[in-house]
């Protein structure tokens, strides 16, 4: 089945969200319209779509802040997994920062989410066991 890349925008804010529930794995978050809508203002170009006609089938936010290149989200639908869609999402990313000046990419992946282990490390990705995420949460829940 074919598929195309491209950027998302306001438009695509529901259906991605709902794609996040079926395709992202272990997430630990409430997703929020608010949220996508301040990600797209920010920095337009940073989510990155795999599209086959109008259905969301794959997603990758290539996030930059002038110093590193982060990816977040990275996730493909179930049934398309295996078809290249990832790769290409990956592609567009690290293209993404090679041309925004990035030398290094780094992806946030829980450490018992053992599908997405397999995918960033099957794409040249290795963990650093030097560093921890540190966290504090800026708002209750």
């Amino acid at each position: 089945m074919p598929f195309s890349l491209r950027t998302a925008d306001a438009a695509d804010i529901e259906q991605l969200l709902a794609f996040w529930k079926t395709a992202a794995e272990n997430t630990d978050r409430d997703d929020a319209v608010e949220a996508v809508a301040a990600l797209l203002a920010r920095d337009p170009e940073a989510l990155l779509l795999a599209v086959d006609g109008d259905e969301i089938v794959g997603s990758l936010i290539a996030g930059w802040d002038g110093w590193r290149c982060h990816l977040y989200r990275y996730a493909v639908h179930p049934d398309r997994r295996r078809q290249g869609i990832g790769r290409a999402l990956l592609d567009a990313a690290e293209q993404r920062f090679a041309a925004l000046g990035g030398r290094r990419a780094d992806a946030m992946v829980l450490d018992d989410n053992d599908l997405a282990a397999t995918a960033w490390t099957a794409a040249g990705y290795r963990p650093q066991p030097q560093w921890s995420r540190w966290v504090k949460p800026l708002t209750a829940r």
